[in-house]
């Protein structure tokens, strides 16, 4: 970690070799770290696991223990990094990937661990904290363009809806919903169509209807929302008006092209996988690429009916296939799509969920929840990608090097971001909170 958060350690010791960092220069500071933090100014990809994904299964294997499992590891494109089978294409992505396999949070609830994973903060009385997305793309964000800020593809909020809000910033800062999914699973029979569920609805201006006559509308629907807001001044009255700004903004503005995936090549849109996390992750490179600062994918099931897919108590191994399958060919390709662009550099991408599953499989061949020793993954913008750190024990059952805090991942993810993670936002009870727990550490040798 450098002394200026927008700057890499490479850019910090070229300049200290040249004597620009001296006690004399240090007006010079401020200057010299805007202008590399405007240089490099970052996107982020969530890719976010719901139900928390099997960490033996897919970044840290355990070949010839009872705990290991069917599947068998691959040699990925970097000596010594080994990945499940079942993640082919991804394998040739590893030198772009660093794989967290200590991670130690504690929380085995769904709902604890995602608000947890997705704030930073366990659930805390009044304080309503906002979810990732918001707090990063507040700093993100230059507040230039006209497509939102924050997008999240169809997340699974029915357990925890609390963590994917922009709680204590304020409506201002909400995601754009996309694919949004149903709480309950739909009818086995029913037929999805996951392209047609990622398009933005209504964003079209209705034929018949002139610029002008819209303008009227929007006056009058002004005007109400004062006479309204007036005796109403509360949270719901500023959503409601925000909603129908940043709608107005897009419509107005070549920019929301950005959501019609039919412009791809079909070759690409295949490359993805023509499901909802595949299209997702092709949606998320064209929104970054247009300079949407956060961008988060859910991947909630091998289709489009299963809300919490790697919640696997049950039949663990023939989901995780499946799971991996969906998994492989949308990370790899938004990696490979991202680099060919020259986005790599400047997007960090993050795979994680809520927690990982039980190294011990249970009577159902499945893994239950299991938050002492599990695994996420950053890759691109910011990171040291090739490398595995930290590691667990030979039955996968404690962390057994560098454990890493959910703070301590997230102070990483600041590090990467240019984001100071010691800047404080006031909360809804008029208390100050810091981006990061106080307590929490860059992991060493992951920042680029």
């Amino acid at each position: 970690m450098t002394p200026f958060p927008g700057m890499s350690r490479r850019q910090w010791l070229a300049l200290a070799a040249a004597g620009a960092v001296t006690p004399p220069a240090s007006g010079l500071f401020g200057r010299i770290a805007h202008a590399a933090a405007a240089s490099r100014r970052r996107r982020c990809i969530l890719l976010w696991m719901s139900g928390g994904p099997s960490q033996i299964d897919t970044f840290d294997m355990k070949p010839g223990h009872a705990n290991g499992g069917p599947f068998r590891p691959i040699a990925t494109t970097v000596a010594g990094l080994q990945f499940s089978q079942h993640l082919p294409k991804l394998s040739r992505q590893a030198k772009h990937l660093a794989v967290l396999r200590s991670m130690a949070t504690r929380e085995g609830d769904h709902q604890r661990a995602t608000f947890k994973m997705r704030t930073g903060y366990l659930p805390q009385g009044p304080i309503h904290y906002p979810t990732l997305g918001s707090l990063f793309s507040k700093e993100l964000s230059d507040g230039t363009s006209p497509l939102p800020d924050f997008v999240s593809v169809a997340p699974y909020r029915f357990l925890s809806p609390a963590a994917f809000g922009p709680g204590f910033l304020g409506p201002e800062f909400a995601p754009l919903i996309v694919g949004d999914t149903n709480p309950v699973p739909m009818d086995p029979g029913a037929a999805v169509d996951d392209s047609q569920a990622l398009r933005v609805r209504n964003l079209q201006q209705p034929e018949g209807i002139g610029a002008a006559r819209v303008d009227a509308r929007l006056k009058l629907l002004g005007q109400f929302e004062a006479d309204f807001g007036a005796e109403r001044p509360d949270v719901p009255v500023r959503s409601h008006r925000t909603a129908y700004r940043q709608a107005v903004k897009m419509m107005r503005s070549e920019s929301v092209s950005a959501f019609d995936l039919d412009d791809e090549p079909a070759a690409i849109r295949d490359a993805y996988g023509r499901n909802r996390f595949g299209q997702g992750c092709l949606l998320a490179r064209r929104l970054v690429e247009r300079g949407v600062p956060f961008v988060e994918v859910s991947l909630n099931g091998a289709d489009a009916r299963m809300q919490l897919g790697w919640d696997t108590h049950q039949d663990n191994f023939d989901t995780v296939k499946r799971l991996c399958s969906t998994l492989d060919s949308g990370w790899a390709t938004l990696l490979e799509d991202l680099g060919r662009r020259g986005l790599l550099e400047s997007t960090l991408v993050i795979w994680m969920g809520e927690f990982g599953r039980t190294p011990k499989i249970n009577p159902n061949r499945g893994r239950d929840h299991f938050p002492n020793a599990w695994s996420t993954v950053l890759a691109g913008g910011g990171i040291q990608g090739g490398q595995a750190v930290g590691r667990t024990a030979v039955d996968g059952t404690e962390v057994a090097d560098r454990p890493i805090t959910t703070g301590d991942l997230l102070a990483t993810v600041c590090g990467a971001l240019g984001i100071d993670a010691e800047k404080q936002n006031v909360s809804n009870v008029g208390r100050p909170i810091r981006l990061v727990d106080p307590r929490a550490t860059v992991v060493e040798g992951v920042l680029g």
